[in-house]
């Protein structure tokens, strides 16, 4: 199994250091309460202010973000035609964050990378993985979440481990880090790519390909919505997520990365996650 090193996030605890503070001053609990919430209200607000005046965006007062709305639980366009998922409300916070409103822009997975690389879009999150090639070319935040490649492959298939993949035709998702995998490890003649990843689960259906290597999540949402296909027990990688950036905008990196480390401390982060994955 492959893995990918997972980044760390940092901690704070404003908050509770500015109410132990002014407790400490010798005013009343409730008051000196009462007190720290309004400066830490009023603080947040004008750093907010602050960071949205200091910040270059494509758009002034927009974040603007480029994704694959194909890619559940992470980004998927509802019935009613809106787009919501995991990296859309982390998004929305993060912008809430930096005093920005936030802009979404659907498109294809390689526009999408390519977008914030072209200036075009302010971040792009569409469930990405940091590689060696795309640091090349892009910057990335810290993590904010963690992936699994999963193999999914039809009922009664002979294929039972990641190792009987040698010799098949596999499915995934173009430009995406399972298509990176497996056209290293099995070769690209053997690798079949799709523009998205419920366009290679029908492929598989249809008998196209033997196996689709994809995120495990959305791999969970294709399998129980099309009867007869499975996930192998074992996973193909494991990986964390993270925010692609144009390289020269190192303010909006620091910035985005700051906001994580809030978002990860007063619990939003995890909070996001367990409202789209729930717990087994």
């Amino acid at each position: 199994m492959k893995k990918i090193s997972r980044r760390s996030f940092l901690a704070a605890a404003a908050v509770s250091a500015a109410a132990l503070a002014l407790t400490a001053c010798g005013g009343s609990a409730s008051t000196a309460s009462s007190a720290a919430a309004s400066s830490v209200a009023a603080s947040s607000e004008a750093a907010s202010t602050s960071t949205a005046a200091e910040l270059t965006t494509v758009e002034a007062g927009k974040l603007t973000m480029a994704t694959n709305a194909t890619f559940p639980p992470y980004e998927m366009t509802t019935d009613a035609g809106t787009i919501e998922g995991i990296d859309v409300d982390t998004a929305q916070a993060i912008a809430e964050k930096l005093g920005l409103e936030l802009q979404i822009d659907d498109m294809d997975f390689d526009a999408a990378l390519l977008s914030v690389q072209q200036g075009k879009a302010d971040i792009a999150m569409a469930g990405i993985t940091v590689t060696d090639e795309r640091m090349a070319v892009m910057s990335f935040s810290d993590s904010y979440a963690t992936g699994i490649q999963s193999v999914i492959v039809p009922e009664g298939s002979d294929i039972a481990s990641v190792d009987d993949l040698a010799g098949k035709k596999i499915g995934t998702q173009r430009g995406t880090t399972g298509y990176l995998y497996c056209s290293d490890d099995f070769g690209e003649d053997a690798v079949v790519a799709y523009d998205n990843g419920l366009t290679a689960v029908q492929a598989l259906n249809n008998g196209q390909v033997d196996a689709v290597v994809i995120d495990n999540e959305p791999a969970k949402a294709y399998v129980e919505s099309n009867p007869g296909l499975k996930i192998l027990d074992t996973s193909y990688a494991e990986e964390d997520y993270a925010i692609g950036m144009n390289k020269s905008n190192t303010a909006l990196l620091e910035a985005v990365n700051a906001a994580l480390e809030e978002l990860k401390a007063d619990g939003t982060l995890q909070a996001i996650v367990d409202k789209y994955i729930k717990a087994e």
